[in-house]
């Protein structure tokens, strides 16, 4: 192959997010064990025999895990909205989700909260939770935060932990029921 062996495109197309079916089909034996380093699907010398082609080609149709995972993050991702629709004065308002900063229960209504204002919506907060729960992350009984927007987490003089989110003014406290929980989430994004 003209610029890069056989062994170098599989190696570049183990990296991708939808990783196609790799079967090696070569005259050489010493590479198999590098070959399923990169995730192939199958390894077949020549000559093949036309049973053996059958399987890896079949082997190579059904999904694995990984393809199932992404396809089940892309089918969530369809389901999920992008943005919020609010009633106010003005009448019918759409709030980008990305931009949400958080999101607080205040009675029978959510707070959506962004860095221009906020706005009453009637969804229950675990609704918002369960929809968004790769964006947001529980805080506090009453509060989900953007996770993108955290910039930092402090301890106040009381003892009590509370989370900076950029574009907000005031912290929001975090309950010590969910602070384990927080850092751990927290920490895996550091890393």
């Amino acid at each position: 192959m003209p610029g890069m062996t056989g062994m170098e495109v599989a190696q570049h197309l183990s990296r991708l997010d939808h990783r196609p079916a790799v079967i090696f089909c070569t005259a050489y034996d010493d590479y198999a064990l590098e070959a399923f380093r990169v995730n192939a699907v199958d390894y077949l010398v020549k000559p093949v025999r036309q049973g053996d082609l059958e399987n890896a080609i079949l082997r190579a149709s059904s999904l694995n895990r990984a393809q199932l995972n992404a396809m089940q993050l892309q089918q969530q991702e369809l389901n999920q909205r992008s943005h919020l629709s609010v009633t106010n004065h003005r009448g019918l308002e759409l709030i980008p989700v990305s931009e949400i900063r958080c999101f607080r229960a205040e009675q029978k209504y959510v707070a959506i909260v962004t860095d221009q204002g906020e706005w009453l919506a009637d969804e229950p907060l675990k609704q918002l939770e369960k929809e968004f729960a790769d964006q947001f992350l529980r805080i506090h009984r009453n509060a989900l935060i953007a996770i993108r927007y955290v910039e930092r987490v402090e301890r106040t003089s009381e003892g009590l932990q509370q989370i900076y989110l950029q574009g907000l003014e005031k912290p929001l406290k975090i309950s010590r029921r969910h602070l384990s929980e927080v850092k751990k989430h927290l920490r895996r994004l550091i890393v």
